[in-house]
């Protein structure tokens, strides 16, 4: 499976409402039909709600290859349409952050995305749970949920990564550390914490977070901030960001398969960035789940 090549046919569908989406529609479009992948369908989706059915309706009419243009959330909302599939999954990352593309190794400009699923290869990997929602990439629990819920649009589009930083420094004024359990089936952990990151794959938020997590490893990497500090958070963040030599001084990293994670209070869940699920819940992999358009 790892050295197959890519249907030269496909469908594309765009979250026109993801940061870049409504610009690059028409020309991904173009570009596409002219690296050789023929276009059966193409859909820009203007209410993201609407993308996992588009998606699903493509996918029972039989394309090859689904192309999603969007950010991560937008990718975690319609990879479920793919599970059990022979279908691939194209990715074109036009979001704020991309993780899923940084894992990837997908050149983050349209014209690097679209040379690779003209020309790369399928890749079988795995995905993350919460409960029985899929994702591609990263859920996450504390301060990144408070973030990611209430981050306003304008900021995210205009200022990017930067406009989370400075809407979490806003959020973390009235934030407050929760006690964790993490219990994998042979033990039980317990600590404070400020976030929990929950990786099929080393980024989130489009920072590495973790040297261990992959997304054919057939395992999920939790990691926890511990303790009660804000200050810790912040310096975690940047620490990992710039990649200096103690960042993981403040974090606490698990591997396994399955994880039940409870907290209190109750603490919602980020899946990908998108606020969807709520502690107590069970983490697990999803191992060879779908095949993915990856460089060659």
């Amino acid at each position: 499976m790892e050295n197959r090549s890519l249907p030269q046919q496909a469908a594309l569908v765009v979250n026109v409402h993801s940061r870049r989406g409504e610009a690059l529609f028409e020309e991904a479009k173009q570009k596409l039909e002219a690296a050789g992948v023929r276009l059966v369908k193409a859909h820009a989706v203007s209410d993201p709600a609407r993308l996992p059915g588009t998606v699903r309706q493509v996918v029972e009419e039989g394309a090859p290859m689904v192309i999603v243009g969007g950010g991560d959330g937008s990718l975690s909302g319609t990879v479920d349409e793919l599970v059990g599939k022979e279908c691939v999954f194209g990715v074109l990352p036009l979001g704020t952050a991309n993780s899923f593309a940084r894992t990837l190794g997908i050149p983050l400009d349209l014209d690097g995305a679209i040379d690779v699923i003209a020309t790369g290869r399928r890749r079988r990997i795995d995905l993350g749970m919460i409960d029985r929602d899929y994702f591609v990439n990263a859920a996450s629990l504390g301060l990144s949920p408070m973030i990611g819920q209430t981050v306003p649009a304008k900021l995210k589009r205009y200022l990017g990564r930067v406009g989370y930083l400075v809407w979490a420094v806003k959020c973390s004024v009235s934030f407050r550390a929760f006690r964790l359990t993490i219990d994998d089936g042979a033990q039980q952990r317990r600590m404070w914490s400020t976030e929990v990151r929950i990786l099929n794959g080393p980024y989130h938020g489009g920072v590495e977070l973790s040297e261990r997590a992959d997304v054919d490893s057939g395992e999920l990497v939790i990691q926890a901030v511990v303790g009660r500090s804000h200050a810790r958070l912040a310096w975690d963040w940047y620490s990992k960001f710039f990649k200096l030599r103690d960042r993981d001084a403040h974090t606490e990293e698990f591997r396994g398969k399955s994880f039940r994670i409870e907290t209190h209070p109750r603490q919602r869940i980020s899946i990908d960035g998108e606020v969807v699920a709520a502690t107590p819940a069970t983490a697990k992999v999803a191992p060879g789940a779908i095949d993915v358009a990856v460089p060659r």
